[in-house]
């Protein structure tokens, strides 16, 4: 069988057979091979046996504290066995998990928490304070209680189904204000479904995930382990010597990273090499994958940089198969996905022409927490509307073709212009002020300001760029400001980020 044709194909399996919900999986492992390791985190593991208990112990704790199915609690942390075990202890109770990313400012965090009204909090202790510091109203712990630990009071509760929220991800969107992508536990065993299909194996596979569990991306990562049973090494965070140093420490055989994650793989593997005959199935998403990356990946690490396509809201959608790629597309789409490619008016676009990426399958999310608005214009008909520009060629390969939005993508990170803009306005010697990306050899955007002073007022981009990292996240801060009289503007007075791009141009 090809490689396309598996990825055609329903995976024969037996925990295909058990019922859709991820936490059965994770039963069913603890039955079947109780003893082996589950995960790995630096000298730590876990079995499955106990992460089965443990994970029980968890969700009976927290609704001995009041909580209800439905209620929220949010979790912030890098990558950690005891993350793991939060996360399944709220999927087992019915709680709805929202992840709040480290890497956020406490104004930034303020607004996911009054938005969400989580009613608890899980926090790695050194990022109490920044809860504190975003007023979080409600208790924090930072340690797994003693119930957890000695796997007591183990009953699950019932009534949670596919149908069931299981988690709120936030993300920036073409808002100012980020978006509460609600995924249902069916959506995320289609997601991991999905995750088994692309890399070919279920327990054979040692799955490396360096991207944060916080991000879709490295949750996405650990449902499918948790899917197929195979175990993860988890790093608290990314360092490309630590990967390498886990790829051959660990035997690892699949792994998945953004563009600049694996490009400074290949600059480490080629200053120190390490032995990682083991890796077999890489995926590179978030942003484009050029083909100088893939040609220096596969010279130094003898496989395949597989380029994806994925949004929080479907993810995956498409992938490049090794066998059966095509260099510098973003593969087919994936078994259970359907992708067409609009125009204007909804109509599907000839071979060749470029339309809106549209997309729906079982991994779709249920909708946008508490924006019925948002939940109808991008997925009202039935479809994700992802607002991402595409062709397809004669035998179904998807050619990303650019960003119907104007959200800036910065090293597979999504930046609101306006939400930057929002955080300029906080400076009193500003203005009018107006934000876009520009293109970076590196990290495929960079964020760019053009800003008016009040008159009288003065302030060095410097000084500007710092007090932007101060209500914002620094990957969002302005990597360079220039300073204008006046902004061009439409006719009802709105900044013209078109034009804006222009006006770089001439600089340049």
């Amino acid at each position: 069988m090809t490689v396309i044709d598996r990825l055609r194909e329903p995976i024969a399996s037996s925990v295909d057979t058990a019922p859709n919900i991820l936490c059965d999986f994770l039963r069913l492992h603890a039955k079947q091979k109780p003893d082996q390791t589950a995960f790995t985190c630096g000298d730590a593991t876990i079995s499955w046996a106990v992460l089965d208990e443990t994970s029980s112990a968890l969700a009976r704790w927290f609704l001995d504290r009041g909580l209800q199915p439905g209620d929220r609690v949010a979790a912030c942390s890098p990558n950690s066995i005891e993350l793991v075990q939060v996360y399944l202890g709220l999927f087992k109770a019915g709680v709805i998990a929202v992840p709040i990313n480290t890497r956020l400012k406490p104004d930034e965090v303020h607004y996911i928490l009054g938005h969400a009204q989580p009613r608890m909090a899980y926090c790695e202790p050194s990022f109490v304070p920044l809860l504190e510091q975003a007023d979080a109203a409600f208790p924090v712990f930072s340690c797994l209680p003693d119930e957890a630990a000695a796997g007591a009071n183990s009953r699950d509760p019932s009534g949670i189904g596919p149908d069931s929220l299981a988690v709120i991800i936030y993300t920036s969107g073409t808002t100012a204000r980020p978006k509460g992508v609600a995924q249902t536990h069916g959506s995320l065993c289609a997601k991991a479904l999905n995750g088994s299909r692309m890399s070919g194996a279920f327990s054979d596979h040692v799955r490396l995930c360096f991207l944060p569990m916080m991000h879709v991306s490295g949750l996405w990562v650990v449902i499918t382990a948790l899917r197929e049973g195979s175990p993860v090494v988890l790093l608290p965070r990314f360092e490309p010597g630590a990967a390498l140093d886990a790829i051959e420490r660990f035997g690892c055989t699949t792994m998945g990273g953004l563009p600049t994650m694996l490009l400074s793989m290949v600059e480490e593997q080629a200053r120190r090499p390490r032995r990682i005959t083991t890796l077999c199935s890489v995926f590179g998403g978030g942003d484009v994958v050029c083909p100088t990356l893939q040609g220096r990946f596969r010279e130094l690490f003898g496989t395949e940089l597989l380029e994806l396509y994925a949004m929080t809201e479907i993810c995956p959608m498409c992938v490049n198969a090794a066998g059966a790629m095509r260099e510098g597309s973003v593969g087919l789409p994936l078994e259970g996905i359907d992708i067409r490619l609009v125009d204007l008016d909804g109509q599907d676009v000839s071979e060749g022409e470029t339309g809106e990426i549209v997309a729906r399958g079982p991994a779709l999310c249920a909708g946008y927490w508490n924006d019925a608005e948002a939940t109808r214009a991008a997925m009202g008909t039935g479809w994700l509307h992802t607002g991402d520009l595409a062709c397809r060629d004669a035998d179904g390969f998807i050619w990303f073709k650019g960003r119907k939005k104007e959200i800036i993508i910065r090293a597979g990170s999504n930046i609101s212009p306006q939400e930057v803009e929002d955080a300029l306005y906080k400076h009193p010697a500003v203005l009018e002020c107006g934000v876009i990306g520009v293109p970076d050899p590196v990290t495929i955007e960079r964020v760019a300001a053009f800003v008016v002073l009040r008159q009288g007022q003065s302030v060095s981009a410097d000084e500007l760029c710092a007090f932007t990292r101060r209500h914002i996240a620094d990957y969002k801060a302005p990597e360079e400001i220039h300073f204008r009289k006046e902004l061009p503007k439409n006719p009802v007075g709105k900044v013209q980020r078109r034009a804006l791009k222009a006006m770089l141009c001439a600089l340049a």
